[in-house]
């Protein structure tokens, strides 16, 4: 059975302007995919307005609410004394956002509560992706 935990956050969209636009945006954990954390975008909070997810490594998220992560698609870094940047690359362009980073702690910290840190293998159903994948392989 699928635990999945879900918190909706306010999202500060940073644009090329000087003001900056609050956004809706959910974060998601699911135990069958322990390793991941994603964030949704409703279609009014993109370009081209339509629902936008992207799929992280939980462990990126938490080590970028400390000090700077990542080096491709997505990168994390803090920002002042309560905020995080999260900033989401694709081939449109770059993609900024400020996250309370207590907010991100909140959803780290009931992540651990579904899956501990370091326990994700264990919740790993590597039978079931081998089955999918041979039988995509036919």
């Amino acid at each position: 059975m699928s635990i999945v935990i879900e918190q909706a956050v306010q999202a500060r969209m940073v644009a090329s302007a000087p003001r900056m636009e609050s956004v809706p945006a959910t974060l998601r954990y699911d135990r069958d995919d322990p390793f991941a954390v994603r964030m949704h975008f409703p279609a009014p909070a993109t370009l081209e307005g339509t629902d936008i997810s992207w799929a992280f490594g939980r462990d990126l998220l938490a080590a970028g609410v400390d000090e700077p992560a990542g080096v491709g698609d997505v990168r994390v870094r803090p920002y002042g004394f309560d905020r995080t940047v999260m900033e989401f690359h694709a081939p449109e362009g770059v993609a900024v956002v400020h996250v309370r980073t207590t907010e991100l702690r909140r959803f780290l910290q009931r992540a651990q509560g579904v899956v501990p840190w370091g326990r994700e293998h264990l919740f790993l159903d590597l039978d079931q992706h081998l089955t999918e994948l041979l039988r995509d392989a036919r």
